[in-house]
């Protein structure tokens, strides 16, 4: 092999750009393969943010992890959780130092795009009935007609208990559906822009065609519904009003590509980034500084409500931490750093007109870095500073895990935010970090199986970190 010139030594030294994880190391690859078996069985199981914290308390309890009780002291080593609401989970590893030099946050949502039924949800047309509903998030409407779905939740009854539904998800289970107009007939509809390739009140779910035998009863095959609901679940209509239903594909993630490399399936945003990180925190042994892990809810409609970061739940906990060690909570929030582990967009060669090259995210490149979210000029943003990605850069370099850094797309076609600027609220540095996505808020996303991998090693890095 001819020796390099001095240009190209300076070239090696001087200028950076990504490689491709898997064209590096042939041993990553193979346990980013292994490691995503795992992520997929989680995937599946969780389909809602109920499910994704059921599965993960289970994990956390498995991993020894004892209930919080805000009126124990605890000791290093120690590893407690809470579950907010049975939707969000809180998992946290104490530290051998005080709470006053800072907690070490990873937080991921683990809410997805979605369609929820209304709150008077079925009705008959046509001798069919269907469910009516109301979209969840930044879904794009049209990619959710002509596939197969699940339905899942939860039924407050009338007398206080609860019943949960999970039907598609099995392969002797029925699956619904959004009906869409044949091309023979969609002259009108092709007409329409695509966001309007079917609307929101055509976003109608297909759950049956049945009546009752009786010419008596006007909404025959609406009651026939009800009488099969009633039957399973012990409901009524008016249950309907007391429920959190969620509409979700009915198909598993798979590995996508002739060699494997790829995950694709529903939920990846932000799933993707909360297996990894959840997985970190059980991996974490004796931190200096104590972890704690959030997997949260509401992200994908503003973080809003009790189990959203908007929330004081997560913060209230570290005060809980503080208080009964003696401890000042404001001080320890001052010195607390967080990863805001979210998803971004993966360069896709077939858009490529939406991207702006030089500073995209590439799917198998690793774990992705934004300074910066939000829209525009930065509006609505957490902006980073130099210094934090500067420790987050340099921990990732000094144990080989590949990173990159960019920005959602190319200026003034949109943008998006997370929940980096809500715990920056709270004088926490936070900068946002994560697995690019193709095909983010579909129905069937991918992502590359190093990128979540990587986002496994920088999570336990970040937590084990000695400074």
């Amino acid at each position: 092999m001819a020796e390099k010139t001095p240009n190209q030594q300076l070239a090696e030294k001087l200028l950076f750009k990504p490689a491709y994880v898997g064209d590096k190391s042939a041993a990553v690859k193979q346990e980013a393969h292994a490691f995503a078996e795992g992520y997929k069985k989680f995937l599946d199981a969780g389909k809602t943010e109920r499910e994704v914290a059921a599965e993960s308390e289970q994990m956390l309890k498995d991993a020894g992890y004892q209930q919080f009780d805000p009126k124990k002291t605890y000791a290093p080593g120690d590893k407690v959780y809470f579950s907010q609401l049975g939707k969000a989970i809180v998992a946290s590893t104490i530290g051998t130092r005080s709470f006053e030099d800072g907690f070490r946050l990873v937080i991921a949502h683990t809410d997805s795009p979605r369609l929820d039924l209304r709150p008077t949800p079925l009705y008959e047309s046509d001798h069919l009935s269907y469910f009516k509903t109301h979209y969840y998030g930044g879904i794009r409407k049209y990619q959710w007609g002509t596939m197969p779905l699940a339905i899942h939740g939860v039924f407050s009854r009338a007398d206080g208990t609860t019943v949960s539904v999970n039907v598609g998800e099995d392969e002797n289970d029925p699956v619904f559906c959004i009906t869409d107009l044949l091309p023979h007939l969609s002259a009108e509809q092709s007409e329409r822009k695509l966001s309007d390739g079917i609307r929101a009140e055509e976003l109608n779910i297909l759950i049956g065609s049945d009546a009752v035998d009786d010419k008596e009863v006007k909404e025959a095959v609406k009651l026939n519904t009800m009488i099969l609901l009633n039957e399973k679940y012990g409901i009524t209509e008016k249950d309907f009003a007391r429920a959190e239903i969620e509409i979700v594909p009915a198909y598993k993630s798979r590995d996508v590509g002739f060699d494997r490399s790829m995950v694709g399936g529903y939920g990846h945003d932000d799933r993707v980034d909360a297996y990894p990180a959840l997985m970190a925190e059980i991996a974490t042994k004796n931190p200096a500084f104590t972890t704690v892990c959030v997997l949260t809810d509401k992200e994908e409609i503003g973080s809003d409500g009790v189990t959203g970061m908007q929330s004081m739940y997560v913060f209230h906990f570290m005060q809980e931490l503080c208080r009964t060690a003696g401890q000042d909570d404001i001080i320890a929030f001052r010195n607390s750093v967080c990863l805001s582990a979210d998803v971004t967009a993966a360069y896709d060669p077939s858009w490529a007109s939406a991207f702006e090259p030089m500073n995209g995210t590439y799917a198998g490149r690793g774990i992705a870095l934004f300074k910066y979210t939000g829209s525009r000029g930065k509006s609505a943003a957490n902006d980073a500073s130099a210094e934090l990605v500067g420790y987050v850069t340099r921990m990732m370099d000094a144990d080989d895990v590949a990173w990159q850094i960019g920005e959602l797309g190319r200026l003034d076609l949109g943008g998006g935010g997370t929940i980096a600027k809500y715990v920056a609220n709270r004088g926490i540095p936070v900068i946002d970090i994560g697995v690019p996505v193709l095909s983010m808020h579909s129905p069937f996303e991918v992502i590359h199986k190093t990128d979540l991998y990587m986002a496994y090693r920088a999570f336990v890095l970040f937590n084990q970190a000695a400074e």
